[in-house]
């Protein structure tokens, strides 16, 4: 009888971009733009950014597209190209976090200190 060999489990990383945050490109043809983080996938590494990186896909017309044709989307981003811009700084920074008293994680601005999660 063969034993069984368990191979380790892929844990998929924790990011500290999240759906909603400003982001600044760093690299590539938006370098400099900012957008509205709309989906991220963690598996991938990848972000989907509001109006950034737009590809354009020639459709068939489907039930979701009718008329087909060209359409344009957002592609994903690699998400070490992108950086959360800080509401206070307003530049790109990066992300440290602080342990409230209340025990609770939240991120904070590493330049000026200010708190960025909302809500």
């Amino acid at each position: 009888m063969e034993a069984v060999v368990s191979r380790p489990t892929a844990t998929i990383p924790k990011f500290k971009i999240r759906k909603g945050d400003t982001v600044m490109v760093m690299t590539g043809k938006d370098r400099g733009k900012t957008g509205k983080v709309l989906e991220v996938d963690r598996s991938k590494q990848r972000v989907f950014v509001e109006k950034l990186n737009i590809i354009k896909r020639h459709t068939k017309p489907s039930q979701k597209h009718r008329q087909g044709g060209i359409i344009e989307k957002e592609a994903p981003i690699q998400i070490s190209n992108v950086m959360i811009v800080c509401r206070n700084c307003g530049k790109a920074v990066r992300i440290g976090m602080r342990r409230m008293e209340d025990g609770q994680k939240l991120r904070c601005c590493k330049k000026c200190g200010e708190i960025i999660d909302h809500g």
